[in-house]
Order: C-alpha cells, then sequence, then structure tokens
C-alpha cells in the first residue's frame, strides 16, 4: 500500500469537509458560482473548459447573416486545455512581463503584454445613457393564436415558439447603482421570430414623462444627477427633476406612477411591462387595428416598501439581479403573458376620449381589456453579461409583418433615436451581428464594411439592380411575408412645432390614478412626495409642485404639504368630479401564486429538533419556494446546511419568517462587532433574531412560529398581531403561513389615515 504524507491526508480530509457543506448547498439553494466545486488548493491538471451551469443559455448559434450552424451553444465559448493568445498561439507564462532582466524594464517587443493590456484598457463600452443598470435573461414565447384577427405576425400564431431575450433596468442610475432605488424600470423583450427581430422595447409604466421625443434630453438632464457635483445618484429626489416636472407638467402623470408602489418593484418576476405607445397593426385581410401592448406576470404586481428599498440598497445592491437569476437557477421560472388592448383604428385616432397618440395617457383596462395573445417563459440565464446583456442593442424599428407604428411623437423619434445610439455606443453600424442581437432569419442585405463587420459577403454587386450577381438579392413580393408600410393616409397640415389640443390635459388621468388607489397605496404615495420634495433646497420648487398636487387632489396636496411644512394652495384648474376609478391599477386585493417566494427558517445553536425543521424546508422546496436555514454560525446545526447567520441575515431577503427557535446570544453578538447586536448584555434572545422579526413585522411580511420559536414573537410583542401565526409544529406553522403568501403583505396591520 502506497505511504502517504501527512499532509496529502489533512488535505482529503478538509476537502471532503468542504464537499459535505457544499453538496448540501448545491441541491437547494440557488447561487452557487459556476458550475464547477473548486478544490482546496490550486488545479494543475489541465482539464477543458468548464460547462455552463444548468440554468445558463447563450445566443444562439448562428452565424453574423442568420444561417443556423448547428454547432453547441458552447462553441461561442473558449475552446481547449491551454491558455492561448487571440489567434490561438499558446503561451507559457502571463504573470510575468519581458523585461530586460529581472529588474530591467519592460520590452517594446512583448507582444503578450500589449495584447492583454490593451485588451484590458478597451474592456468597457460607453454605458447607455440612460437604463444603463440592467440585467437580462433568454428565454421563449408561445402564441395563442388568439390574434389572427388583428395581425398576421407570424410569433402570434398558435403554439408558434420564437426564442427571446429580455433586458430588465433602471432609467436613471448609472451601471455601478443599486437596483432598488424609485425609478421607472425598463422591460425590453427581443422575439428572434421566424420574420426577424422585433423589439418591443417598453417599460413597468404605461405612460411618460414627455409627449414628443424632442423633449427626451431635457427630461433625462433634469433627473440625472446636478452636472456640478455628479449628485445625487439613480434617484429623483432633487431640485433638477422636481424643477422640470412642476413646470412641464405633461409630466404629472408618470411621475404619479413613479411615487406610487410601482416605482420600486419587489422583483423583475412581479412586474408589468407595458410597450407605452400606440401601435398600428394589420390582419390577413388588410385591415388595421390600434393596439396597446402589455405583459402581465404570473406572480401578480408587487413591490418592496420604502424602508425595504432603502435597506436593500446598502445590503444587497444587486437585489433585482439576483433575484432573477436565483428564481431561474432554482426552477421558479419567471413567467409572463403577452396582451392586447384593441382599438378600432379611426381617423381620430382616440378612444373613449383618450388621444392613443398621446403617451402621457392609458386607456382603463375596464374599457378595453386585455386579450392574451402569448405566454413568455424566461429559463436561462447569461453565460457572459458582457457579450449577452451589455451588447444586447434594442431599436423600435426592429418590426415583423403584420406590425407597424403610428404618429405618436414620442414613437417617432426613438426610431431614430436608438439606431443613432447604438452606433455610438457599439462602435459602428454592425451591432446587429454581435451573436445576442443576430436574427434567426436569413439575412441578405446590401449593407458592407464598417466596424466590426463579421460577415465574410461573397458576390461583387452589393447593388440593386445588378446582372453580375444574377440580380441577387431580390425583392420579396406581396405574397411572401414580407413588411409592409401601411399606407396611412397623413392629413394636409401646414409645417408647425405644436402638438393636437387634446395633449393639453395633464391632470385628469393622474386624478384617476389617485382615486384608484385604495388607503395604505395613497399613504405610500402621499410619503413618496414628502420625502422627494423634502430633499429639494429651494422653496419655490416646493410650492410649485404643491400647485400641481392641488390640482390633481385637495387632499394628497394638504397632506403632502402638511409633512413640508407648508400651507396647500388652491387648486389652479377645475378639479374632475366624475372619475370611475380603474381597480387594474391598484396592486392591492388579489392572491397570486407563491413561486420563487423565500422563506427563512430561524434554528439556534442546539441539534435537536433538526428533523422538523428539514421535512418543513422540504415542503417549501416542494412548493416551488426557496427556503434558507437562519442560524448563529454558518456550517452544519446537526444535519441542517445553514445559509445566512444572524450576522449576515436581514430582512429584506425574505418574503415571510418562521421560528423554530429562541435563540440565546451567540458568542458573536457583540455590539462592538456588529451593530445590530445592540445592547444585549440582558437580552435572553438574540437581538438580531429580534430585529429580524420586528423589520419582517413592520414591512407586512407574514410570521409564523412554533416551539420555543414563540418566545421570540412576545419579547418583540407581535404575538397575536395580523399576519402572525403559532402552531405547534413547523408543518402546521408553514401551512397557516402560506395563504398570507398569496397575498403578498400583510397590510391590515396599518390602518391608513387617508381614505
Amino acid at each position: 500500500m502506497e505511504s502517504r504524507k501527512p499532509t496529502e491526508v489533512v488535505k482529503d480530509v478538509v476537502e471532503a469537509a468542504a464537499a459535505k457543506v457544499t453538496d448540501a448547498l448545491t441541491p437547494d439553494v440557488p447561487g452557487k458560482p459556476g458550475s464547477v466545486t473548486p478544490s482546496l488548493t490550486e488545479p494543475t491538471d489541465p482539464t477543458g473548459p468548464p460547462p455552463p451551469s444548468k440554468e445558463q443559455g447563450t445566443p444562439e448559434t448562428v452565424s453574423p447573416t442568420g444561417a443556423k450552424t448547428g454547432a453547441p451553444p458552447i462553441s461561442n465559448a473558449q475552446q481547449g486545455e491551454f491558455l492561448t493568445t487571440s489567434t490561438g498561439t499558446r503561451l507559457r507564462d502571463t504573470d510575468h512581463s519581458l523585461k530586460a532582466g529581472p529588474r530591467g524594464p519592460i520590452l517594446m517587443q512583448d507582444h503578450h503584454f500589449r495584447e492583454k493590456i490593451t485588451h484590458f484598457d478597451h474592456e468597457r463600452i460607453p454605458e447607455r445613457v440612460v437604463h444603463a443598470r440592467g440585467t437580462g435573461a433568454h428565454g421563449y414565447f408561445v402564441g395563442y393564436g388568439t390574434a389572427a384577427d388583428v395581425t398576421t405576425a407570424a410569433f402570434l400564431a398558435k403554439d408558434v415558439r420564437t426564442d427571446v431575450f429580455v433586458r430588465f433596468s433602471t432609467v436613471l442610475g448609472s451601471r455601478g447603482s443599486a437596483d432598488t432605488v424609485r425609478d421607472t424600470r425598463g422591460f425590453a423583450t427581443k422575439f428572434y421570430t421566424e420574420e426577424g427581430n422585433f423589439d418591443l422595447v417598453g417599460n413597468n409604466i404605461p405612460v411618460f414623462f414627455i409627449q414628443d421625443a424632442i423633449k427626451f434630453p431635457d427630461i433625462i438632464h433634469a433627473g440625472k444627477p446636478h452636472p456640478d457635483r455628479e449628485i445625487p445618484q439613480a434617484q429623483s429626489a432633487h431640485d433638477t427633476f422636481w424643477d422640470f416636472v412642476s413646470l412641464h407638467t405633461e409630466a404629472q402623470h408618470h411621475t404619479m406612477w413613479n411615487m406610487s408602489d410601482r416605482g420600486i418593484p419587489r422583483s423583475y418576476r412581479m412586474m408589468e411591462g407595458f410597450g407605452v405607445h400606440t401601435f398600428r397593426l394589420v390582419n390577413a385581410a388588410g385591415e388595421t387595428a390600434l393596439v396597446k401592448f402589455h405583459w402581465k406576470p404570473k406572480l401578480g404586481v408587487h413591490s418592496l416598501t420604502w424602508e425595504e428599498a432603502q435597506l436593500i440598497a446598502g445590503v444587497d445592491p444587486d437585489y433585482h439581479r439576483r433575484d432573477l437569476y436565483d428564481a431561474i437557477e432554482a426552477g421558479a421560472f419567471p413567467e409572463y403573458e403577452l396582451g392586447l388592448q384593441v382599438f378600432p383604428d379611426t381617423p381620430d385616432e382616440t378612444f373613449a376620449g383618450v388621444d392613443l397618440l398621446d403617451p402621457t395617457k392609458i386607456v382603463p383596462e375596464e374599457l378595453a381589456p386585455v386579450q392574451p395573445v402569448g405566454r413568455m417563459v424566461l429559463d436561462r440565464t447569461p453565460t457572459n453579461f458582457f457579450a449577452e446583456v451589455e451588447q444586447s442593442a434594442f431599436h423600435l424599428g426592429h418590426l415583423p409583418p403584420g406590425i407597424d407604428v403610428t404618429n405618436d411623437p414620442l414613437l417617432q423619434g426613438r426610431l431614430f433615436s436608438y439606431v443613432d445610439t447604438q452606433i455610438t455606443r457599439l462602435a459602428g453600424p454592425n451591432f446587429n451581428q454581435i451573436p445576442i442581437n443576430r436574427p434567426h432569419a436569413p439575412v441578405n442585405d446590401m449593407l458592407r464594411d464598417g466596424f466590426h463587420q463579421q460577415a465574410v459577403h461573397g458576390g461583387v454587386a452589393p447593388y440593386r439592380p445588378n446582372s453580375l450577381d444574377g440580380g441577387n438579392p431580390f425583392p420579396a413580393g406581396a405574397d411572401q411575408g414580407t413588411f409592409a408600410d401601411l399606407p396611412v393616409t397623413v392629413t394636409e397640415a401646414p409645417k408647425v412645432r405644436a402638438n393636437p389640443a387634446s395633449f393639453a390635459d395633464h391632470y385628469s388621468q393622474v386624478r384617476l390614478f389617485w382615486l384608484s388607489m385604495t388607503p395604505v397605496e395613497r399613504e405610500h404615495i402621499i410619503n413618496a412626495y414628502t420625502f422627494e420634495l423634502s430633499r429639494c433646497f429651494h422653496q419655490e420648487i416646493r410650492e410649485r409642485q404643491l400647485q400641481c398636487l392641488a390640482n390633481i387632489d385637495p387632499v394628497l396636496c394638504a397632506e403632502v404639504a402638511a409633512g413640508l411644512g407648508l400651507p396647500a394652495p388652491k387648486p389652479s384648474e377645475p378639479l374632475l368630479e366624475e372619475v370611475a376609478p380603474s381597480p387594474a391599477l391598484s396592486q392591492i386585493g388579489q392572491e397570486w401564486p407563491p413561486d420563487g417566494r423565500v422563506i427563512g427558517i430561524v434554528v439556534g445553536p442546539e441539534t435537536g429538533g433538526t428533523e422538523d425543521v428539514d421535512a418543513v424546508r422540504r415542503t417549501i422546496l416542494g412548493a416551488g419556494m426557496v427556503p434558507l436555514v437562519i442560524g448563529p454560525h454558518g456550517g452544519l446545526i446537526g444535519d441542517l446546511t445553514v445559509q445566512r447567520t444572524f450576522a449576515a441575515a436581514r430582512s429584506v431577503e425574505f418574503d415571510a419568517l418562521l421560528l423554530a427557535a429562541a435563540p440565546p446570544p451567540s458568542p458573536d453578538a457583540v455590539p462592538a462587532r456588529d451593530s445590530k447586536a445592540g445592547a444585549s448584555d440582558s437580552a435572553t434572545v438574540d437581538p438580531r433574531v429580534l430585529l429580524l422579526v420586528d423589520e419582517c413585522w413592520r414591512h407586512g411580511k407574514a410570521i409564523g412560529a412554533w416551539g420555543a420559536g414563540a418566545e421570540a414573537l412576545q419579547q418583540v410583542g407581535v404575538a397575536g398581531s395580523p399576519g402572525v401565526v403559532t402552531a405547534d409544529g413547523g408543518a402546521a406553522a408553514l401551512t397557516a403561513l402560506q395563504p398570507l403568501l398569496a397575498l403578498h403583505r400583510v397590510w391590515e396591520r396599518f390602518p391608513a389615515s387617508v381614505a
């Protein structure tokens, strides 16, 4: 038998122990970095690149001109066992520059150094001016076949499956900003249809700040950090934003949505999407209709509380990105239904008194129901964030046959701006040849050369007409799936810089939104306006915005004015009294599936009773949710693997909390080490557990306990309050908790002071 060195034996024992913890974590808890379990020491045996993790996807392996190559997805990744230059020459050393002697200067001939550093110096492309902070995922879309009456778009036909890539984002912040700021979210979907790419570039808010694209630089300059100090980052709570929107009052509707809970979504999985604009569709008979696009999340529309959003921005700035990827990894695939609001294509392009070309207006769903036309599932995360998320390029002019634009002046301007932006940001006109942007349909254009040309074009005649290439490419006939610009009549009129008179109403729909909110949602809106305006330096701006609020609703204005210590002005315009609220605008009052919800389970240092906790954990997993065990220390407690310690856990990670114990203060509950420990000298329960319970209660989350865990509820003083349940065992506590999750939060804990 071969003798082994003591260090080798120790190494094996340590690695086996580490593997036990890793293996215990891997099946149940998302977030494992990479597909390979690392060894304790640096690997020395050459191996090939690791395979992608099970939840990862990559762009379809098509050529720059859209031909399917049949190559496996990993053919886009690095190849071989050995380190090489960018041209495939193997390298012996990448840790030392080529120098004139060990202490000499670096030699100019060091081609590897220059290649490595030059590429590093240019790793970053200019970030997007807006929507810089984003994340994305791959998935698929399946049509229901219910849209045939209004469009010939093939991807909406029954059971047609289309690959998609979705990019979610915030608008104002830079790439390094936090996910949970109060802001509009982007919801951009690239459909790789058989008729060419269709980019549905939307937001989580159905209206926009402006009616004409010429004002886009103004609203973004106003919302971005002040140019002199470059603060504040990723927020609208400052003078320039409120200066603009209080003067340019067409922005008041979008601003109200942002000040509502819609401005701080709980998750990208729980966020509606809207195409914002009105589009024109055409069916096989040549009949046209006007439509608005809607994405409806399977899990419902939910938001964070304001305190949660602030805590998360510090605890986990990547919260929405992590939530999306963890859900996909856990198999709780985000799912959305695409729907259409359909309107007759009348000469005045209005419906129920709403000008359909005004992007600051909605049509209430009660007047024009959203008709489902297909389902989207996101089931794969990016393999390389830069290559896919950052290089994805969207454009509203990417339209398949059957879908066309309207004369919405904001949409018209975006048709120019998006191409112009991509040429600058992605360094040339060939951005559609980047793998994430490549269509999955054949491409035979006559566009040639330019920066980053990746196609190797054949032929000699990229022009029409030609005979040298046999006439190729040929125009397609009307019956061959071509895109046609619809022959919409343009009314004879003088050239003017003006809006139609119907665009002048800036307050009635803002009032509609306010009156459609439940009392607790109105409280949140009041708090948001009060906070944001209190951050403005100039009193004049606060007073001017209060005048806008007075034109929306006297209660809203009076409550915000009281918070600012200012008198409430009288309306300067007549209030619209006859307003029928739209229940579809409220997020509260329905029940939703619990898929992907995260439940924290507090355990103590003792090893007894872990079987009950493990049974609860497995039941949570079986219900499509994610359990995280919270313990006094990492590693194992009995047979349970701890995913969060008392020192690391915060309430904002969890949708609900279960307590299997009321653990005493841990040795690390020392205020000098962890300020959350507070004054813990006389505490009988770890103060960080009590803080966890208290925060969950304040944020309206369901809380359950069994056995000794009920003691923690007593000490915090929340036992017996709405949404707090106790039971004899873990299974019973979880059963009592689950109906509460369907409501998202326990709002009855917080009686509203406004009707």
